[in-house]
């Protein structure tokens, strides 16, 4: 912390050395907290797109050179060897388990897959059609009235329960909001079955009929959720962090997260990629949509293309592209959607305009399809994305709670309002 960056306010000639912090990874930040004190000022950042909310040692992401690491194991190697409870220890513990510890993990996690069974009345409450994040959304935060003897934040034990809570139900829960909305019974988990079989089992099967889940529908499932566990401070993350910083209880928390990745320009992005592709409708017309989305004076964009971090290639799209190919090859699925989709890919990753502009297909595109070949509805696609995240959001809120530095969230603003005036009455304006 010897480098320092030195502020000088023009208008006085005051100044203020800040210190430059640099971490294992990343661009080096410049310690701004003195700033208001000594120079009577505040920074503005809209987006926060230059600020360094917090110090955090569980995912490091750089977009320009495509990497992206969780407690410092590729994620490349991850997906590759490792399960998704596994990646759920590690972020949380931040380290891989050995074989006792993951398979007491494991035992854990199985053990709080059930939920309290009045909350199976909750889901009644909502219209046969409302959209499942927000049923998941109000189910997780209800959950906060069932578990009372682990309320207490500042107790690890209390915390590492809680998380274990989080991570094991929200399969459960995700599959009721299918089977709600769908007017099947709700179907209780096997813990015969691995985390991901599991969900398949809770969400597909009938009580009438056996259910086995293919292999290969099995793992293209367990790397959408590794891949989507944790992704640094983006929008969801922080909700949850800045929810957290109020000492709020953690299911609301993670609800906060839950409808923040809601949003059509988080979570929701691989809604849209099928949208687009059943707009393009047949491999005839994908042409005429590149050519729309090259076109500076159309709004038209080719969605699940480009990222807002990534300016290479997402490494997450490189790991489930496979995966999507095989997935539809080994199920032979027959769909002009699919044809859509590999077409448009081909030919985006040979056009130039494209390739100079680096607006690779990036994960949203590539999981969007898994989850048609899966036949999960649209509609659940983002509730998929919170199941795999909430991992992430409870290593995050965790963290938080165990910061020196912790306080609440407060960012400060520039007011550009109206001047002090003086009221009027009524009947005098």
């Amino acid at each position: 912390m010897s480098d320092t960056v030195t502020i000088t306010d023009n208008r006085t000639g005051n100044q203020l050395e800040c210190p430059i912090i640099s971490g294992t990874y990343g661009e080096p930040v410049i310690d701004t907290k003195l700033l208001h004190k000594e120079l009577g000022m505040f920074t503005i950042d809209p987006g926060f797109g230059t600020t360094a909310s917090c110090r955090s040692s569980i995912t490091y992401l750089d977009g320009d050179n495509g990497v992206l690491l969780h407690r410092g194991y590729p994620i490349e190697q991850l997906a590759e060897n490792s399960n998704f409870t596994e990646v759920c220890y590690l972020l949380l513990h931040g380290e891989l388990p050995n074989s006792q510890e993951m398979v007491d993990w494991d035992h854990a996690i199985k053990m709080h897959t059930m939920t309290h069974e009045h909350l199976s009345r909750f889901y009644q409450g909502y219209r046969y059609d409302a959209h499942p994040m927000s049923i998941m959304a109000g189910v997780v935060n209800a959950l906060a009235s069932y578990y009372h003897d682990a309320t207490d934040i500042q107790n690890p034990e209390h915390r590492l329960l809680t998380a274990k809570r989080v991570i094991a139900k929200m399969p459960n829960i995700a599959s009721k909001c299918y089977r709600y909305a769908s007017g099947l019974p709700f179907v209780y988990p096997d813990n015969d079955k691995g985390f991901v079989e599991n969900f398949l089992y809770m969400t597909f099967s009938w009580p009438s009929e056996q259910y086995a889940p293919p292999p290969v529908a099995i793992r293209a499932l367990e790397l959408l959720l590794i891949l989507h566990a944790d992704h640094e401070q983006n929008a969801s993350t922080s909700a949850v962090r800045l929810a957290g910083s109020a000492e709020s209880n953690p299911f609301g928390c993670i609800a906060a997260g839950i409808n923040t990745l809601w949003g059509k320009a988080h979570g929701g992005a691989n809604e849209a990629v099928v949208h687009m592709l059943e707009e393009i409708g047949d491999t005839s017309n994908i042409q005429k949509f590149v050519d729309k989305a090259k076109d500076k004076d159309d709004p038209f964009r080719l969605m699940g293309f480009g990222h807002r971090v990534y300016k290479n290639y997402d490494p997450r799209a490189t790991i489930i592209r496979k995966a999507c190919h095989d997935l539809i090859t080994e199920m032979n699925i027959d769909q002009p959607m699919f044809e859509v989709a590999m077409e448009l890919e081909r030919i985006a990753l040979e056009d130039d305009y494209f390739i100079e502009r680096k607006l690779y297909p990036n994960v949203d595109f590539y999981s969007g399809l898994i989850y048609q070949a899966l036949k999960i509805p649209v509609s659940m696609f983002t509730v998929m994305f919170a199941m795999a995240r909430s991992a992430g959001w409870i290593a995050q809120w965790i963290e938080l709670m165990e910061d020196p530095d912790f306080r609440i969230g407060r960012p400060r603003q520039l007011y550009i309002g109206t001047e002090k005036r003086d009221y009027v009455d009524v009947a005098k304006r």
